[in-house]
């Protein structure tokens, strides 16, 4: 299994090294990628709107290590909603957060990260937008879970994400379902041990169902995060049941994957919301896209020969 394999490369200084200096990989970082500024993501978002989608939109990085660099990150989203402003997008432009990036992991490391992404959430709230909180790796969320109820005190909109490879998110969809918060719901992209999370696709597959089953029947607004057009097919079926307009919930696909099924599920008249990455320090978030998908590795394999 080579996702695995990737994922512990994400961790690795030396691998980051290699990677970023190989032939081949900025290509290959554009499809996932769109740019690097604001400057340059901007005609993006544009061109995505005017074509009928949405996004969720994503500053990445998340090797933080000291509290400058934390407040560093939250500037940059801060510079993102001001420059969206002009744009009158609303709810059609939201933030994506890792509460990594906010200084979670430092030493206190919670009161940091709800310090710094507090601002964000105001900000997005000003401009007519929301945020929502990504889930990382399971020693996190206990912390993560906690700065979404607080930020939901003030902020109700404020989204987060579970994932459901987790054995702990069955039972955290049954409590966000109830809370009428917005919940989008992904199969999870890291490394976890067998103790705390299925390892078998198909285990991983059942469970999204599952999840997703209460999540639709539920009083919260749904974001189904999923490329599979099996679990798509599964999601529509179970909106229908549970009485949902196309409005009441949401797909969200990553910027780059299956371009063409977001138009088309767009132009059927579904919510769909793309998310959307940009910066510099982009090693970490590609990396877990090459590890879900082998057909994103054979990409990358064969653009470093074609450009070797």
């Amino acid at each position: 299994m080579l996702g695995p394999v990737i994922l512990a490369a994400s961790r690795s200084d030396r691998m980051r090294r290699l990677i970023s200096a190989a032939p081949g990989t900025r290509q290959v970082v554009e499809r996932f990628i769109p740019g690097e500024t604001v400057d340059e993501i901007l005609p993006v978002v544009r061109n995505l709107t005017d074509r009928g989608l949405e996004l969720t939109m994503d500053v990445v990085g998340e090797d933080i290590t000291t509290p400058e660099q934390a407040a560093a990150a939250r500037d940059a989203y801060l510079e993102l909603i001001d420059r969206l402003k002009p744009l009158d997008l609303g709810i059609r432009a939201e933030m994506s957060v890792k509460l990594s990036m906010f200084g979670q992991a430092l030493p206190g490391g919670h009161e940091l990260a709800l310090a710094n992404v507090r601002p964000v959430v105001e900000a997005a709230a000003d401009i007519g937008t929301t945020v929502t909180l990504d889930a990382e790796d399971h020693t996190t969320l206990d912390s993560m879970f906690a700065i979404h109820e607080e930020l939901r005190k003030d902020f109700p909109q404020t989204g987060c994400v579970i994932q459901a490879y987790l054995f702990r998110t069955e039972a955290d969809a049954v409590r966000l379902a109830a809370s009428g918060s917005r919940v989008r719901l992904v199969k999870g992209a890291y490394k976890e041990p067998a103790s705390v999370a299925h390892q078998d696709k198909h285990e991983i597959d059942k469970a999204y169902v599952r999840v997703l089953r209460t999540l639709m029947g539920g009083e919260g607004y749904p974001m189904i995060g999923s490329h599979d057009p099996r679990l798509i097919a599964v999601a529509q079926e179970l909106a229908h049941r549970a009485g949902r307009k196309p409005d009441e919930y949401e797909f969200q696909m990553l910027y780059g994957i299956r371009s063409e099924e977001q138009a088309r599920l767009a132009a059927e008249g579904y919510r769909v919301r793309v998310y959307t990455a940009y910066g510099t320090d982009w090693y970490g978030y590609f990396m877990r896209r090459l590890a879900e998908k082998p057909a994103n590795l054979r990409f990358f394999v064969r653009s470093m020969i074609t450009k070797g």
